[in-house]
């Protein structure tokens, strides 16, 4: 039984298990709390699906979302570099990626923005960001494919619409009449700019990438060696606002190299032609 099946299978396990406890809670609100007497079994079981529904929205409806949010990003938040050639670049590489994903039936779209700072991340719908600092200090192409790769095991999840089931339960803002479209995108702006993805779905992005990028033939150990290097600074990187402590990681990482790398994976190492496509950045 392959790997990409058995994470398919736990997933929407997780999902199903998240769907029950979410009714299970409410329904036991719905039996300790005074209601109207008027109040039935849909009133208290309305609220759990609507929340239910933000990991459940089909792939058209999760893209759409991915574009409101995006916009939003871009008018508010960040500031997209204006090196085209540079973005063709980054583009190219995603691209390379998305036929190996778990996840490629949906389009996704790679940006780059201009920000010093070390970062990278997804939302939903196949949006993916990586800084002009990252690629800056990458030394070779292969290494932005881990990251790539790693962010596209976010996407594959569907970490982020997970992220704002939790949000929406802990606010209570889910109420019988579901999110608005407003409430959506606001929570899925703050889930990406300030909420941290938990170890798990790091380890599990890691693990998705790692598979990705070897798959489309880039050496494999460019995800350690970035996580090392962005480790060995005095100061912790943007990246790690959002991302947990890599140190575990990097290890888990070359276990994984060590064990299961594909041989024939080799691409991308070479420092002299990445350092003449990121010449701008330095």
């Amino acid at each position: 039984m392959s790997n990409a099946f058995l994470r398919w299978g736990n997933r929407w396990q997780r999902r199903l298990a998240y769907g029950l406890m979410a009714f299970f809670v409410t329904l036991s609100f719905g039996v300790f709390t005074p209601r109207p007497a008027t109040a039935g079994l849909l009133d208290i079981i309305l609220p759990t699906i609507q929340v239910f529904q933000i990991t459940n929205m089909s792939d058209e409806q999760e893209v759409s979302l991915g574009k409101q949010v995006n916009q939003q990003l871009l008018s508010s938040s960040f500031r997209l570099h204006r090196d085209s050639s540079l973005t063709a670049y980054v583009d190219q590489i995603g691209q390379s990626l998305i036929p190996h994903s778990d996840r490629p039936d949906i389009p996704y779209v790679f940006q780059v923005v201009e920000d010093d700072s070390i970062n990278a991340f997804a939302t939903m719908g196949g949006y993916v960001y990586i800084t002009t600092g990252l690629l800056a200090a990458a030394d070779n192409e292969a290494e932005v494919a881990g990251v790539l790769g790693h962010e596209i095991g976010h996407i594959a999840e569907k970490h982020a619409l997970d992220q704002m089931r939790d949000v929406a339960i802990a606010q209570g803002v889910a109420g019988a009449f579901g999110l608005s479209r407003n409430q959506m995108v606001g929570i899925a702006v703050d889930v990406a700019l300030t909420l941290p993805n938990s170890r798990r779905d790091e380890l599990v992005a890691d693990e998705h990438g790692f598979v990705t990028m070897g798959e489309a033939g880039y050496d494999q150990t460019g995800m350690a060696t970035l996580m090392q290097k962005l480790d060995s600074g005095n100061s912790p990187p943007a990246i790690f606002s959002t991302h947990p402590n890599p140190r575990d990681r990097v290890v888990r990482l070359q276990q994984m190299d060590n064990e299961s790398a594909i041989p024939s994976a080799t691409a991308g190492t070479d420092t002299t032609a990445y350092s003449s496509r990121v010449s701008s950045l330095r």
